[in-house]
């Protein structure tokens, strides 16, 4: 019994293809600043999304590089995170994406958002 788990399974096969499902999705993300997707994923990337930011924030840039570059696999997204959206929300504490709800998927009817940086 799955007592107590707090992973969601998202139908695919095994732990690490769900991390790196949830890592190419919050790489899009932060890349495009906003992406399309099924609300489970999406609530699920947004804390992964915002601890990115705030490592970013909260560190100097050499520490901040190293890190991101363990999170993510993408140089244009530690890039940009390193040089926009820390500077975008130095102000602010959290929150930083938006989710918005567009409708059911028209193959099996999952509930569809987008979601986007503030």
């Amino acid at each position: 019994m799955r007592h107590q788990k707090r992973n969601k399974k998202f139908g695919v096969g095994g732990t690490d293809h769900r991390r790196l499902l949830l890592k190419t999705l919050a790489m899009n993300v932060i890349i495009h600043e906003k992406v399309k997707t099924t609300e489970p994923k999406a609530k699920a990337i947004a804390p992964y999304v915002a601890r990115l930011i705030d490592t970013a924030k909260k560190h100097d840039k050499l520490t901040a590089i190293r890190m991101l570059n363990k999170l993510v696999n993408h140089k244009n997204c530690s890039k940009k995170i390193m040089e926009q959206l820390a500077v975008k929300y130095k102000d602010r504490k959290s929150g930083y994406t938006r989710i918005t709800k567009v409708g059911f998927r028209a193959g099996d009817c999952a509930p569809m958002v987008l979601i986007e940086l503030v």
